[in-house]
Formats: structure tokens, sequence, C-alpha cells
């Protein structure tokens, strides 16, 4: 038989191609998610009390929290619209879990978790399984991503999902399926409903793939979920706009150096030849999220002051990944790991100091479980209680036996009825009339803080000023605790003058 008689029956014996499955994940990408989920939950549950501490903004989060779904709307409409979304989540996680101080900042802690997790795929999937694990160690031993995840506020959450998001998009790329674009912006709006500047990750993402140069479908699929997203936030921003008064206290940019000292090592590991997997490469995606959101709000504080670093805490991402990939370029380049090591050892050694910082009280602007404690201590049953200015009612609300036994003289309506974080107050004469009644008052009033200049304030301060003189101050973390008593009692009492002391007109009761 010659060849060619044999060569059709050759190839009737040859089976059929099996078509490819798809890889699983293998020890490398586990690695990369379990190592650095697990060092965030460990840095995030050490000293997570902060010696069983709070400070303002996280007692603002437990009140709300604490209101149900209708008051949390109602209270909306008024003020902080823009962290709605957050509180209805506590809300349901206080229902759930119970409403303590662990409560409070656990889903931070987690979220911190994921969202390093996620920083270690990114950079596997863009520079390889060494990079991948050591921008995902990285991202949680960052000093400002240590002091956000233990925080009761949004900005870890936004964190995770921003980090998310990009990761779809990444991995939507080279296979343009319209379902990772339909992930890629729900998440992203979830985001930017939960933190109205998460948007700025969208410019940031825009910047990658069009310097990625992607293909025009990928842009078109882009630009409709990024069209979504706005449109879905639109509503939000417009409504929010009312309420800048929220943001009044911003009269320059909050902690800058922080945001320029990692854009400038960011930039500067973005040189290097760092690794290239995919059609995106790792410097074109970290360097706009590290660098454009906070330009950008820089830029707008030219006009109205809007710059504080935790508005932008998503940025950390972009330089977990460049210091993960540049460390991995820099450990290939060695002949020797000694170098990479005692490298690590010293950045280690360098990041125990604020680590520790971090977990103190004396960490945030104000500690108001220690004002809180400062009134109670100061105070005698029947004094008049005085907030300088109304808005500081907060700092005392969280917990309100420390102000049981005082009259809040300016208050006209508690804040949980009234709608409002600080409640509704008097108008001016009626304030001042009631501070006539009083030989005795607690005035607590917040150290750093712009004082108003409405007439209730100036009712306050000029009664205070002609009819009481200071009796004593008590200095604690962003406040001051004053007692005051009138001129002609050189021997303090407690109480109204022509009342029995009591507990009457108590904060949040």
């Amino acid at each position: 038989m010659s060849l060619d008689e044999r060569a059709p029956a050759a190839a009737r014996t040859v089976s059929p191609p099996v078509p490819a499955r798809r890889q699983s994940p293998g020890p490398a990408e586990a690695v990369v998610v379990i190592a650095p989920l697990s060092l965030a939950i460990v840095l995030g549950l050490w000293g997570i009390r902060r010696q069983n501490t709070m400070w303002g903004d996280e007692s603002v989060t437990y009140q709300l929290a604490h209101r149900d779904l209708s008051q949390i709307w109602h209270t909306a409409q008024h003020v902080d619209l823009v962290h709605a979304l957050y509180y209805a989540v506590m809300h349901e996680v206080f229902g759930f879990f119970g409403g303590g101080l662990l409560t409070l900042r656990l889903p931070s802690v987690l979220a911190m978790a994921v969202a390093a997790s996620g920083v270690g795929l990114l950079a596997l999937r863009l520079a390889g399984p060494r990079a991948g694990l050591l921008a995902g160690l990285v991202f949680p031993l960052l000093p400002q991503v240590q002091k956000y995840a233990q925080e009761g506020r949004s900005y870890a959450m936004v964190c995770a999902l921003v980090t998310w998001a990009t990761y779809v998009l990444v991995a939507g790329v080279p296979h343009r399926g319209r379902w990772r674009w339909a992930v890629y912006g729900s998440t992203m709006l979830l985001a930017c409903l939960l933190h109205e500047f998460a948007v700025l990750a969208l410019v940031a993402h825009g910047v990658t793939l069009v310097v990625s140069r992607v293909p025009r479908p990928v842009l078109r699929a882009w630009s409709a979920a990024a069209a979504g997203v706005v449109a879905g936030l639109l509503p939000l921003a417009i409504r929010s706009a009312g309420q800048s008064e929220q943001v009044s206290w911003i009269d320059g940019p909050v902690r800058l150096s922080y945001f320029l000292v990692v854009a400038v090592v960011g930039v500067a590991c973005a040189r290097a030849p760092l690794g290239v997997r995919g059609p995106v490469r790792l410097s074109v995606l970290a360097v706009p999220i590290l660098v454009l959101p906070g330009l950008l709000l820089l830029i707008t504080s030219l006009v109205k002051p809007l710059f504080v670093d935790r508005y932008v805490l998503y940025s950390n991402i972009g330089i977990a990944l460049l210091l993960g990939a540049w460390v991995d370029y820099f450990h290939r380049r060695q002949k020797s790991s000694r170098n990479t090591w005692l490298a690590a050892v010293a950045v280690l050694a360098a990041l125990v100091q604020p680590s520790l910082s971090l977990r103190t009280p004396q960490s945030r602007s104000n500690d108001v479980t220690a004002i809180g404690a400062a009134v109670r201590k100061e105070g005698r049953p029947g004094d008049g209680l005085l907030y300088l200015s109304g808005r500081q009612r907060i700092l005392t609300a969280a917990n309100p036996e420390n102000t049981r036994f005082l009259t809040d003289l300016a208050l006209a309506q508690d804040p949980v009825s009234s709608n409002t974080l600080a409640g509704v107050e008097l108008p001016a004469q009626d304030i001042a009339a009631r501070m006539l009644e009083f030989d005795r008052i607690v005035a607590v009033r917040a150290v750093g803080v712009h004082s108003l200049t409405n007439p209730q304030e100036e009712a306050k301060t000029s009664t205070l000023r002609r009819h009481f003189r200071e009796y004593g101050t008590t200095h604690v973390n962003g406040a001051r605790v004053t007692v005051y008593v009138r001129d002609h009692d050189p021997s303090p009492k407690a109480g109204p003058r022509s009342e029995v002391p009591g507990a009457s007109g108590g904060v949040m009761r």
C-alpha cells in the first residue's frame, strides 16, 4: 500500500481536538488573596477600640445609624445626604450585630481586607505573582489605610469598591463581555453613592484606557458604563450641593503632605521598567488613580476648599501597586536577596511608631468620649449646659448619660425629633433669658473650629461675658469644657436660682 493510500486511514484514527478548559486558580492566586486579607484583618483588629474612645465623625455615624430608616432619610434631607446610604447600611449592621463600638468599626476592617486582596490580584494580573503578593501586603501597612480601617465611616467601603471596580476594568479590557462592564458600572455607582468623590476614580480609569490605547469598542463600553455612573450619581450630587455648609469647615487642604509624599514616591517608582502583562501596564493604571483624584480636588479647592485626604483614600491603591511592583523589580535585579530583606525590615521598623500612634485617642482631631466625661465630671445636677456653637452638641450626644442631669439652655427641639444632627435652638433672646436663670453653666467649646456669627451664638457669648465669669476650664482632646458662674456668687452652687435642681431639658432624651 502506498503512502497516499494509507494517509486517509491514519487521519481517521486521530481523535478530535478537546476544547481547552479554563485554568483554575493556582496556589499563587490563593496566596495573593489570603495573605493580604489576613494581614489587613490582623492590623485592623489590633487596638480597634482605641481605649474605648470615639471621635466626632464616628459619633455622627453612631447616632444616625441608631435611628430608624425613615428618620435617617428625613435627616438626610437637611444634612449629610452624601452619607445617607452608609448610615442606612450601618443601621442594618447594628440591627444584626448590636450597636457597640466593635460593630461600628468592624465593617471598615473587613472592607479594607477585601480591598487588600483586590490590590494583590490587580498586581498579580499586571506584574506577576510576587508583585501581587508584595502589593497586597504593602496596602494594609500604609498608615492612611491603617487609620481608616478602624473608623466607623464610609471611606474603607468606598476604597474596597473602587479597588474591585478597577480589577473588573482591567479584566474587561481583553474580554469585552457586556456583563463585565455592567458589573464595573454598578460597582462604581455604589462607591459613588457611598461617597460622591469616588467619581474621581472614574476619571483616572478613563485616562488609563486612553493612554493604554485600548480598542475603540472597549473605550465605547467604558464610556457607556461611565455615563451610567454619572447619571445615577447626578440626582444625589444636585441635592447634596444644597448642603455645602457641611464642608464649610474646610479652609485649606487637610493633611496634604501625605498625598504629596506618596505621589512623588509613586511617580519615582513608575520610572522603573515594572512588569508588563496584558494590554494595560501597571504604571499606566497606578499613577492616574494615585495622582488624579487628589490633584482634581486640589484644583477645585482654588475655587472652594474641598481637599481632605480621606476623600480620596482609594488613591492608596496606586501607591501599593507601584511599591509592590518596584520591590519585585528591585529583587530581580539583586544577585542576593539580602538587600531586599534589609530594606523590608527597615521599612517595617519605621512603620512601628506610626502604627502605634494611630491606635491612641490622640490620633484623631477630637475625642467625644473624653469630652462627654469632662462634662459629666465638671457639671452638677441642675447646672445649665451650653454649646458654643450649637453644632458641637454632637460631641456629647453619643452618651446621653453624661448630660442627663444638666439643662441644655439653648435647645428648643432635640436632634431625633427634629431630624437633624444637633437639634434646633431657641431664638437668641430666649437663650439669653434662660442663661440668666442659672448660677452655673457648663460650656462646651470645640478647639480649632470656626466660631459661628449667628444671633444665637452672639447671645451666648455676650451673656457669658456680661453676667458670668470663668470658674475653671478642663482641656480635652478637641474641646474645652468651661464652668461659668454668675458674678455676684463667689461660692457657686448648682442649678437655677428659682428652681429645684434636677434634670430638665437634657440632650438626646
